[in-house]
């Protein structure tokens, strides 16, 4: 089963080219959504985190400006997603499923578990215009040695977008 994550910075438009990739039967897992579900699917998950990171849980966005705090958060983190993930898939009966997130690229507990990377991007202005977090968020993520499959560019209309992404299906044939 072909595995293909989708990457790129925050506002990019990577969760609408997920929803597009859904809305026509593919398999797409959310790695935000799951993370914070596993939050509280897990016992005790929160309290490890806190104790590990010396935070309040209403405190942890701070790991887009504390760098260590943030690796701390993925050796603990990263893992689960990746077992939980590695469960969806399985319980998938679809050729390919997608993995969304601006964070698994790079990271060494996503080591293997992707075929394909697609990188969806978009300026920075029509970013900071999507979510006020762009500037804040970009210091922490840095995609400059992603090198993707697929760059998938949203800088245009919904329907440019998903003219593109349909293009880019039927090249791949995916």
């Amino acid at each position: 089963m072909k595995t293909i994550l989708v990457t790129g910075p925050i506002a990019g438009g990577k969760s609408t080219v997920c929803a597009i990739l859904k809305s026509r039967g593919y398999a797409v897992y959310d790695s935000d959504s799951r993370a914070k579900s596993l939050y509280t699917e897990i016992p005790g998950l929160k309290e490890r985190i806190c104790s590990r990171l010396d935070i309040n849980f209403e405190d942890l966005d701070i790991i887009f400006r504390d760098r260590d705090r943030r690796l701390l958060l993925e050796d603990i983190l990263y893992p689960l997603v990746r077992e939980d993930f590695e469960r969806w898939k399985k319980e998938q009966d679809a050729p390919c499923v997608i993995f969304e997130s601006a964070n698994a690229w790079g990271k060494s507990q996503f080591d293997g578990c992707f075929d394909e990377v697609w990188l969806v991007k978009a300026p920075y202005g029509l970013r900071a215009g999507r979510n006020p977090k762009v500037g804040q968020r970009d210091a922490a993520q840095n995609f400059d040695s992603v090198r993707p499959d697929v760059v998938i560019t949203n800088d245009g209309s919904p329907e440019q977008l998903k003219q593109n992404l349909e293009k880019i299906l039927w090249k791949r044939q995916i």
